[in-house]
């Protein structure tokens, strides 16, 4: 039966269930009773036994005592209440008479023997039973807290992975935040960036149409350009050709001269061979026309009066040795002398026309050097000389001569202002701008010295003839309509040629720059003019030197204001204003397109 139980109990036993504790409990007092019954038979055997207990010691009683001990504590049952009492209350019984120990150690001692010797089978088999469930009972226990372990183990793992979810989880709510910040941020830069683009392609928009019209304004200069080119060609080679048939008429007028002259002298002899007896006042009356001409023409002689005059005070100045120069003499008496000489220069102009051409230019240069050398106060003293000899210039002298037999008469006539040859009307042009004041004449001198400069020769007698105050005089006038020609002029000036630079040079005078900040000034001048103005001070501010002048009369702060209140359409007005500042060491020049930029120079 026991068999049996261990097997049923080994077989189904994988946890310790209440009912098999209650059959545990139920055998363990089963023998129980057992022990105590024979207990009460073996009572008087063990009081005949009891001086053979005298020879015992206690090393005998203990080994008894530890093997019921370890019986019970090996089985690690816990038995129930009313035996525990039992079995410690028997043995108590007289517990303060050392016999009666003695008695209890013999009787437990003969008590475990007999049962031993009769239940040692039973026994035995209930004691293998219960160390095999004290076995199975410890790898249980052994197994269990391994499973606590383990259970412990996967708490702490998961109680690691929920701090380190609850962190990503924090994290996470920060990153979407954070994100939702970002995305914030992202649509106002690209809000941000969309207006830059929009806005920069409609300055790209406006800067491409600007563009496409400097383009065309300098396609079509170019072409203008070209067609002017095309008719200068065509009027040189008609000027040319004008000038070949000159010089052939020059020389057929000089051979008709001449045998005009070898016919009158012949028909003289012929005469006087004729008349045998000629009468007196016949002979003396062919000269009679000569001496006319001669007695009327006096002021020749005052004008060479005035000028060995003019030489002889200098000589006896005591600079005979010198060059001979105005500068040098007092200017008072250069004043005085070229008030005396001009109206002379008036009486001169009727007899230009019986006078060799060559004698043209040199009259022509006296009176324009003469003029040049007055001042304001002589100027204003001589205003109808002055006007006369404009007149003069600009009109002609038209004279009528008589021949020697007083029947016939012959107008000549000699042109100045509208000479064809270069020198001779480029210095009455001078002249003309020197002395006239009527609008219309000033316009057509104007346009004449501004043809003349297109070629090498008239810019070299512009700058021989020092015409740049003569030029810039003519600045300030009240008529507008000059002041475009006149900057036409000094552009034809400005341009990359050999006389460049001595142009420069002799614009470098407070004269002209005082005469260029009044046009800066001048809140009504139109932008045309400022951008050809800007054209020539962008020239002159290349040269160091003239960086004074410019602080002198304020034309850096002039222009910087301009630039400041510039339309933006105007570019080629705002790239010289940079460029002039910039020579000046004003500012930074603006990076600018390379076709841009050869356009303006």
């Amino acid at each position: 039966m026991a068999e049996s139980r261990m097997s049923e109990t080994s077989a189904s036993y994988s946890p310790v269930t209440g009912s098999d504790k209650k059959h545990y409990d139920k055998t363990i007092k089963e023998l129980l009773r057992i022990m105590q019954n024979s207990n009460r038979i073996d009572y008087a055997y063990d009081l005949s036994q009891m001086e053979m207990a005298d020879d015992l010691s206690d090393e005998e009683v203990c080994p008894i005592q530890d093997s019921n001990t370890r019986l019970y504590t090996e089985t690690d049952v816990t038995l129930p209440s009313y035996m525990v009492g039992h079995t410690c209350t028997e043995p108590s019984v007289e517990s303060n008479s050392p016999l009666v120990n003695k008695l209890n150690l013999r009787r437990a001692r003969n008590t475990s023997a007999k049962v031993s010797s009769i239940l040692s089978s039973e026994v035995h088999d209930i004691y293998e039973e219960l160390s095999k469930i004290y076995q199975k009972l410890q790898k249980e226990r052994l197994s269990q807290h391994e499973y606590s372990l383990q259970l412990k183990k996967r708490e702490q793992c998961l109680q690691d992975r929920e701090n380190m979810l609850l962190k990503h989880q924090a994290t996470l709510s920060k990153i979407k935040g954070v994100e939702e910040i970002v995305h914030e941020k992202f649509g106002l830069m690209k809000e941000q960036h969309d207006a830059e683009v929009k806005h920069l392609s409609e300055a790209l928009k406006e800067k491409i149409k600007e563009n496409k019209r400097l383009k065309s304004s300098f396609d079509t200069l170019k072409e203008m350009n070209d067609t002017l080119k095309k008719q200068l060609n065509e009027v040189s080679e008609q000027n040319k050709k004008l000038e070949i048939q000159a010089r052939k008429v020059q020389s057929r007028l000089e051979n008709l001269q001449r045998k005009q002259a070898f016919l009158t002298v012949q028909k003289c002899k012929d005469v006087s061979q004729v008349l045998r007896e000629p009468k007196f006042f016949k002979t003396e009356k062919a000269p009679a026309p000569i001496k006319a001409k001669i007695s009327t023409n006096t002021q020749v002689y005052k004008l060479l009066t005035v000028l060995m005059d003019w030489m002889s005070a200098f000589k006896e100045s005591g600079n005979g040795d010198k060059p001979f120069c105005t500068d040098k003499l007092p200017v008072n008496c250069v004043q005085e002398k070229c008030a005396k000489v001009l109206p002379i220069i008036v009486e001169q102009f009727e007899w230009m026309p019986f006078v060799n051409t060559k004698l043209h230019l040199s009259f022509m240069r006296f009176t324009y050097w003469t003029l040049v050398q007055i001042d304001a106060t002589t100027q204003s003293t001589l205003t109808s000389t002055l006007r006369r000899i404009g007149d003069e210039t600009f009109k002609g002298v038209l004279c009528n001569s008589a021949e020697d037999n007083g029947t016939e008469s012959k107008s000549k006539s000699v042109a100045f202002f509208k000479s064809n040859n270069l020198p001779l009307r480029f210095i009455s042009t001078l002249v003309v701008l020197k002395t006239v004041t009527q609008v219309d004449y000033l316009a057509q001198a104007v346009d004449s010295l501004c043809m003349d400069l297109k070629n090498d020769e008239g810019r070299s007698l512009f700058l021989e003839y020092q015409a740049v105050p003569i030029v810039v005089h003519l600045l300030p006038v009240t008529n507008r309509g000059l002041i475009s020609s006149v900057l036409d002029i000094l552009l034809q000036l400005s341009m990359e040629t050999r006389f460049l630079q001595p142009f420069l040079e002799s614009c470098s005078t407070e004269s002209f720059f005082r005469t260029c900040a009044v046009l800066l000034k001048d809140p009504k001048v139109d932008v045309q003019i400022l951008e050809k103005l800007s054209i020539v001070l962008q020239k002159l501010s290349k040269v160091r030197s003239n960086k004074k002048l410019f602080d002198a009369f304020n034309i850096p702060q002039v222009i910087q204001e301009m630039q400041r209140t510039a339309n933006p359409d105007h570019a080629f007005l705002v790239i010289n204003l940079n460029s002039i500042l910039f020579h000046l060491g004003f500012t930074k020049i603006k990076i600018i397109s390379p076709s841009v930029s050869t356009n303006h120079d």
